[in-house]
């Protein structure tokens, strides 16, 4: 339950860390994101913000549409999204007002939601990670086929959930517990670590990681043995059993 963003993708490059080192990001662009609703328990049940992000132009806006983002005094946009908050954070929040990157910090850990890039119709092999079958001895017209699918009379159907050619792409993903590089507050953009899903262009949503923060735990010492028993400790007069007598002096 915290505020997020919504914002673009731009595309992927490279920053230099003091120490030379050269970490992969993605670029998203967050600006302009206001608030067009809040809903509170008196009214809604819940407590929630409600987030515009783009512009759509006037005539593809239906009628109820417009009335809401009027309501609010906003600018119409293209991608409405809604983030489940705490009374405290609503208290700082205003329709019509706006929601900066500054709600981000460098080195937060986010979570990253938006649509894959879609492949099309694609075989068990791309879509599934199938090995093909043989190229020669014997094999015909069957080297990149997905084999048996079924089994005799009885049952004499297939499965729900059989893992066959079809559509991939294009469903909507979540990249957990990515790290903030840094943060454009001037043109508000946020530079974030890896890769994103979707297409250059494409619409993400942007909030803090859900996953809590793992405790660094010290190793434990190795466990002795069942039968093992402590050592007796020696007299310290005693000498080691391999000790040999002193030499008798000559006479």
């Amino acid at each position: 339950m915290s505020l997020g963003l919504v914002g673009r993708k731009v595309g992927m490059t490279r920053v230099f860390t003091e120490d030379g080192d050269t970490v992969p990001v993605t670029v998203v662009d967050v600006s302009n994101n206001r608030v067009t609703q809040i809903k509170t328990p008196e009214t809604d049940g819940y407590t929630a913000v409600q987030v515009a992000y783009g512009q759509r132009r006037p005539g593809r806006v239906n009628k109820a549409a417009a009335g809401h983002f009027a309501k609010a005094g906003v600018v119409a946009g293209n991608t409405l999204k809604e983030f489940r908050v705490n009374a405290d954070q609503v208290a700082s929040l205003k329709v019509g007002g706006a929601v900066g990157a500054d709600i981000f910090k460098v080195g937060q850990k986010v979570d990253v939601s938006g649509t894959s890039q879609g492949k099309g119709f694609t075989g068990v092999i791309k879509r599934h990670h199938f090995s093909s079958n043989r190229a020669s001895h014997g094999n015909s017209v069957s080297h990149n086929k997905p084999g048996s699918i079924g089994q005799n009379q009885d049952p004499g159907r297939v499965f729900p959930g059989k893992r066959m050619a079809g559509h991939m792409g294009a469903d909507h993903r979540t990249v957990q517990n990515v790290e903030i590089i840094r943060i454009d507050m001037e043109r508000q953009l946020l530079l974030i670590r890896g890769a994103l899903p979707g297409s250059r262009g494409g619409g993400v949503t942007v909030k803090p990681t859900v996953r809590a923060a793992r405790a660094v735990v010290a190793p434990k010492p190795a466990a002795k043995p069942a039968g093992a028993r402590p050592a007796a400790a020696k007299p310290a007069d005693a000498k080691p059993a391999d000790a040999k007598p002193a030499a008798k002096a000559a006479k």
